[in-house]
């Protein structure tokens, strides 16, 4: 399945947004425009729907209610969400579900459900509060998709949400995990238990990752022959082989690849990992230029395979350079005092005026989004 609609309503940012989403998403933004909190939305529905979390949890790891809340709220502080679901390649609507929150006003401050509701296509199935919940208002800190006794009739849609992946690989987590004590982060969201996510995945099935990411890797990294999965110790390990004149000196670890190696591992990893929603924040980091400009049809090719839906940062332009791009793709965000507001990139017709001469989704798309004083910055620090 895949999330082809986002209705949010005093969301971080957004005071209010309503967009399409298709299989393949690109959000492009100014620097604190919205972007990560975008991508958040889908992980705040992955936790209130996993195993250990719920609503209260969701809340409490973002800080509470006033975390969350955007600062343009006014007359109407509820912050609510709703998506609808679709089967991918298809803009039929399976599910719905749309929740509200508010926060109690006196006592322990609990958030707390205004409403939740799921439709079964377009039939109204649950529509809370329902009368328990009047006669027992604790009932309404928990939400019916968290709990398995009641959400037996529409599982297909806690499953869905349970199973959503963010990756953001940070290479020094992975190289050196021991040293960043604490507890692990729910998800591995920055790949510091990366190793051990391979070495789950059985031998046969892994191997068949591991070469298709080889293939890949031989042709975007110089002189690197072979990427294979060791143990040593008991411990996990990915080993490569370098074309090296000293028979046997062009070997080495994770803990001696580069940032971009080990980022563009973790990407490919991530886009052969299941069959749920995932999410991407600026896969474009350190990896070279030319690399960039191919991860579009890279996405594309690996996600039909495993008919997922992805959803992607981005500032690079190389990325976006890619003419196989829709505009029905690309999500716009620029802030204004009133919060952030997100377009499709098809519905701008300045954009779309200049893909329609030949442009490039790039040359359409990022100098809407540029800070507009940028060209003083220079001249501020004389």
């Amino acid at each position: 399945m895949v999330i082809s609609r986002l209705i949010l309503r005093n969301w971080k940012n957004f005071k209010e947004l309503d967009i399409e989403l298709q299989d393949r998403v690109f959000i492009v933004g100014a620097n604190a425009s919205g972007k990560s909190n975008l991508l958040d939305v889908f992980r705040f529905l992955r936790d209130i729907a996993k195993p250990g979390g719920g609503l209260q949890k969701a809340v409490d790891d973002r800080g509470g209610i006033a975390k969350i809340r955007s600062l343009a709220a006014r007359r109407h502080p509820d912050i609510e969400i709703e998506v609808h679901l679709s089967n991918f390649g298809s803009r039929d609507i399976i599910w719905k579900y749309a929740i509200g929150i508010k926060q109690e006003p006196r006592g322990y401050r609990l958030p707390y459900l205004s409403y939740e509701k799921v439709w079964d296509k377009d039939r109204l199935i649950r529509n809370r509060p329902e009368e328990e919940d009047q006669r027992d208002i604790v009932r309404l800190t928990q939400t019916y998709i968290e709990q398995i006794n009641t959400n037996k009739p529409f599982r297909e849609i806690a499953r869905f949400f349970e199973n959503i992946l963010y990756q953001h690989l940070i290479p020094q987590l992975l190289r050196y995990p021991s040293a960043f004590t604490g507890p692990n982060l729910p998800g591995d969201p920055f790949g510091k238990g990366f190793l051990e996510r391979v070495a789950k995945v059985n031998e046969k099935t892994r191997n068949a990752w591991l070469r298709k990411i080889q293939i890949a890797l031989k042709l975007a990294v110089p002189q690197l022959n072979e990427l294979k999965y060791t143990t040593e110790l008991g411990y996990p390990h990915l080993e490569a082989l370098y074309e090296h004149w000293r028979p046997g000196a062009g070997k080495q670890k994770e803990d001696q690849f580069s940032d971009g190696t080990l980022r563009f591992i973790g990407l490919l990893w991530s886009l052969q990992e299941g069959d749920s929603m995932l999410l991407l924040e600026e896969p474009e980091l350190s990896l070279n230029g030319a690399i960039v400009s191919k991860l579009p049809p890279i996405i594309y090719k690996l996600q039909k395979n495993r008919k997922r839906q992805v959803l992607l940062s981005s500032h690079s332009s190389d990325l976006l350079s890619d003419k196989g791009i829709s505009l029905n793709e690309i999500v716009v965000l620029e802030p204004s005092s009133e919060g952030t507001k997100a377009s499709i990139a098809a519905t701008i017709k300045e954009v779309k005026d200049m893909l329609d001469v030949g442009m490039s989704p790039a040359s359409a798309v990022l100098p809407r989004i540029k800070p507009k004083g940028i060209n003083q910055l220079t001249l501020s620090l004389e």
